[in-house]
């Protein structure tokens, strides 16, 4: 699971969809890189240790392009 840099709700990360993914999504993970540049992706926010929400963001080409 992943987390994400500078949101702190579901609604201000939607605001980000067009933006590269490495930009705005966080790797947590101690055994290898997570990140699906041409697919789903499962976010916690607003931090990995605060976890008050979870989204489904989808990339194409390294680009968000959608939250769910």
């Amino acid at each position: 699971m992943m987390s994400v840099i500078g949101c702190p709700t579901k609604k201000t990360l939607k605001g980000r969809i067009g933006q590269p993914a490495v930009s705005v999504l966080l790797e947590t993970s101690p055994f290898g890189p997570e990140l699906r540049a041409g697919g789903a992706n499962s976010v916690v926010g607003p931090s990995p240790f605060a976890r008050k929400w979870y989204a489904e963001v989808v990339c194409r080409a390294g680009l968000i392009v959608e939250v769910r």
